[in-house]
């Protein structure tokens, strides 16, 4: 059976909802963070070297790396395309696939350093200095991406929808989603999925 190591409060809910929209069998372990240092136990170590989650387990494979756990279960068990274009459709997938890798790719630095400076409590000039304005680059891009589509690539839900939606519910927790109404009506939209309300029951964030 498939196993996903699931970390509490962190990007792993996104791959557990991956599951769930799937309809698969699968076994989840779940570990919570220090509460001190907010950092993953050892345990997840033994797993994978990084000790980061998320991380899936199958027929001797281990594999970590959000965008790379997305291909992988779309690869083998979606074979009707519903999360993902084929790629003999070649202009579709690479546009999918930009998508899939930019959540992690490009999106999560600036947020992780706003977050790092508002846990500070303290004034952090250099880290918003450089963070600030990278996240309104990247939230005004994925705010023209969306436009008035449903999801991030039109009007189908796909693959890419899952880390997209991880960083802008991010984004809201940091208090930086204001001037973006529709990616909060998206955000809404995608955390309503049945599926999501799912993953939420099983490895709640």
């Amino acid at each position: 059976m498939l196993t996903i190591h699931h970390l509490r409060i962190g990007r792993s809910i996104f791959a557990v909802w991956l599951l769930e929209e799937l309809e698969l069998d699968y076994q989840l372990k779940e570990y919570l963070r220090n509460p001190e240092t907010m950092r993953a136990p050892p345990e997840l170590k033994l797993i994978h070297p990084l000790g980061k989650s998320p991380v899936i387990e199958e027929d001797g494979l281990v594999l970590s790396e959000s965008g790379a756990i997305t291909s992988y279960l779309l690869e083998k068990y979606d074979t009707n395309h519903r999360f993902s274009p084929p790629r003999s459709d070649l202009s579709a997938w690479a546009e999918y696939t930009q998508w899939l890798h930019y959540a992690e790719g490009s999106v999560f630095t600036p947020l992780m350093l706003k977050m790092i400076a508002l846990r500070s409590g303290e004034p952090q000039p250099l880290l918003d200095g450089f963070g600030d304005p990278e996240i309104a680059l990247h939230f005004g891009h994925i705010s023209q991406q969306l436009g008035d589509n449903e999801f991030i690539l039109g009007d189908r839900f796909s693959g890419a929808d899952f880390g997209i939606s991880y960083m802008v519910g991010m984004a809201q927790a940091l208090g930086q989603l204001e001037p973006y109404p529709s990616l909060a009506a998206y955000l809404e939209r995608n955390q309503a999925r049945p599926a999501y309300q799912r993953a939420l029951e099983r490895g709640v964030e």
